[in-house]
């Protein structure tokens, strides 16, 4: 009987979000020794962002070969889109039929998270455990966290995210600016806060485009609103021009300043929101070739971190998580080193191609071009 080339071999996992806790889940169900070690201090650490669309051609894969579709469809929802002009005025209204009800359904990142967690052994996730080294003597790695804590481990994935200080062993590049910055906030209330949205703009997704710049919304699953706007800005704008985000009436009016043009539902919008975060857009390109390494590879935005425009972010990190996994239990390959250097070539592809489309969208969103030409280029 051949021997699993996973077997008696101790992997680690750093980044507890979705991507890695469904590695983890697959690895562990085909009878892997693994434990992930996730920075937040524990599960219910709460994950920022809006909803996630995972597709079925790429990221449902992974939930299927996790054993967790009939859990996933229990969050998952098919969502409508619809898109306004700058003065607020609906151009679109989108909503999935039957035929493509659950193709792209939305689900929040928490639920996604909450589900993998569920559905994993005790103690797989060693919370509070941010990894600051990692060294390779012989054949393991040896790793360091910030909570003084370490642990040794003969094969290492990283899922740690665009920034990723690990990525030493894989490749000396850096994710480089992509040109553009997104503002986020929540309304958490919005039928109080706000209750002439709703009616307006629906309870799935809204977007909006003009003036190169775009504003978009995603309904939560307990109907909150999260929403992002983006505009071009390039590094020396990031340098010299500090938003404290901590201030929620200072952002409110650059906010209101920066779509001054738009039409006043916006900045009602503007005005009933809170939680801002910002940040600068990057990408992790894979136009470069990796460096030699062994018994250690990269999966997520931590492989081929991207603008999120295109929706294709999280799906190829899950494709990610089926292809790796799959070389890993399936017996095709007589060592890991020989698994991971078919599921890098294969990922270099479609990941290539995603970040390609993304930078297209990206320049897209942030150009003149009317709100149903993009809806054409993205479906």
């Amino acid at each position: 009987m051949k021997t699993s080339i996973i077997e008696n071999k101790k992997i680690a996992i750093i980044g507890g979000g979705p991507v890695g806790l469904t590695t983890a889940r697959i690895l562990q169900i085909n009878g892997a020794d693994v434990t992930v070690y996730e920075r937040d201090i524990n599960a219910q650490a709460r994950t920022s962002g809006g909803t996630l669309d995972i597709h079925s051609d790429s990221g449902q894969f992974a939930i299927q070969k996790a054993d967790l579709m009939e859990e996933f469809l229990k969050y998952a929802r098919p969502t409508g889109e619809k898109m306004a002009d700058i003065d607020g005025n609906i151009t679109s209204d989108e909503m999935p039929d039957e035929t493509n009800a659950f193709s792209r359904p939305e689900i929040d990142r928490n639920d996604l998270r909450k589900i993998m967690l569920d559905n994993l052994e005790e103690n797989t996730v060693v919370w509070n455990s941010q990894l600051i080294n990692i060294e390779k003597i012989e054949n393991q790695y040896f790793l360091e966290f910030k909570n003084g804590k370490t642990a040794v481990a003969d094969f290492v994935i990283l899922a740690n995210g665009g920034r990723s200080n690990a990525r030493k062993f894989v490749s000396d590049q850096e994710p480089q600016l992509s040109g553009t910055y997104i503002i986020q906030g929540e309304i958490s209330n919005p039928d109080e806060d706000y209750p002439e949205f709703k009616p307006k703009y629906g309870n799935g997704n809204a977007m909006a485009m003009g003036e190169q710049k775009m504003f978009y919304t995603h309904t939560m699953r307990d109907g909150s609103i999260h929403f992002g706007v983006s505009f071009k800005a390039d590094e020396d704008w990031i340098s010299n021009h500090g938003i404290n985000f901590e201030d929620d009436q200072a952002v409110i009016s650059f906010l209101n300043e920066k779509f001054k043009n738009w039409g006043d539902d916006y900045k009602k919008f503007f005005n009933a929101s809170t939680e801002f975060s910002g940040l600068p857009l990057r990408l992790f390109s894979l136009e470069e070739p990796w460096k030699q390494h062994s018994n250690i590879t990269l999966i997520g935005d931590a492989a081929h971190l991207m603008p999120p425009f295109a929706g294709e972010g999280v799906n190829m990190g899950l494709f990610d998580a089926y292809h790796l996994t799959k070389n890993l239990t399936d017996g095709r390959f007589e060592t890991i080193d020989d698994a991971i250097a078919d599921y890098e070539k294969k990922m270099f592809g479609y990941a290539l191609e995603a970040q390609r489309m993304t930078k297209k969208m990206e320049d897209l969103l942030h150009s003149d071009i009317v709100a149903q030409d993009i809806l054409d280029s993205r479906f």
